[in-house]
């Protein structure tokens, strides 16, 4: 072969190129003839010229496409931006919407109880040791005072054992060391309502001659004064009225779900205990 397989398409190439501008040199020599040749260089330059110009019209066409796709991919860019923008924006609207529900049944409690009421944001839990606590954003600077009983929207949390400045930790009546007079709203039996961790909570102290049962729901008795009368503690989950034993072994289930709060109600003493 007179050239390699590999370079015919240059050869081509440059022998159109060549013939391209031979045509276009007589063109140019000899505009106005009217010759057999004229016509046949006229009539060779058409199709050299309508390739050269379909190439230019198909390289612009690509090039109005490259653009037109940049353009495309940074307005889906700005799309996804402003998008995500959007959704935590709306992620903050449903958090400010489902706190002020929880702060509105906050509200509702405090109405509902004859004492000034403290209103704080859960900022720590500890359930996970020995003891069960929490800490509250307020302290002593906000009039929170060691000893006063702590609600949710659902019932008593538990009671405020130290304080700082601006905190304070709660013992949630899970733990073993929270004892809450208590009453079964039904019967009007009374009890100790003692914290058992992970059981939830003992009603202590009920003999077997009074009648219990799963389901009965228990309140705060008012007896020692630091739970008002008739705050919601929780329901009996199991009665076991031992053979021969005096009282019954009652477990209940506390009103408050601890993993999912967030808001509490500190309630101040009555007026008249100072």
């Amino acid at each position: 072969m007179l050239f390699p397989k590999k370079n015919q398409p240059i050869v081509v190439v440059s022998i159109f190129i060549v013939f391209s501008l031979i045509i276009l040199s007589l063109s140019v020599k000899r505009p106005f003839e009217n010759s057999f040749v004229r016509k046949l260089i006229l009539e060779a330059a058409y199709p050299i010229e309508n390739g050269i110009t379909g190439a230019v019209i198909t390289m612009r066409d690509a090039w109005k496409r490259y653009i037109f796709l940049i353009g495309l991919g940074e307005e889906n860019d700005r799309l996804k931006k402003e998008n995500r923008a959007l959704a935590d924006k709306l992620i903050q609207y449903q958090e400010g919407y489902l706190e002020a529900q929880r702060l509105q049944k906050l509200l509702a409690l405090k109405e509902g109880v004859d004492r000034a009421g403290i209103a704080a944001r859960v900022i720590d839990k500890n359930q996970t040791s020995l003891f069960k606590t929490m800490l509250i954003n307020r302290g002593s600077s906000h009039g929170v005072k060691v000893g006063l009983p702590v609600l949710a929207d659902q019932g008593v949390v538990g009671r405020v054992i130290e304080t700082s400045w601006h905190t304070a930790r709660v013992l949630l009546l899970i733990d073993e060391k929270s004892n809450i007079d208590a009453s079964i709203q039904s019967s009007r039996a009374q009890g100790i309502l003692q914290g058992s961790s992970v059981l939830g909570c003992h009603l202590k102290y009920v003999t077997n001659l009074e009648d219990i049962k799963a389901g009965d729901v228990v309140l705060s008795s008012g007896i020692a004064g630091v739970f008002p009368k008739g705050l919601l503690l929780g329901t009996v989950k199991s009665v076991d009225k031992k053979e021969g034993g005096l009282f019954q072994k009652i477990i209940v289930t506390p009103a408050v779900d601890f993993s999912t709060l967030e808001e509490v109600l500190v309630l101040e003493k009555p007026k008249t205990q100072g």
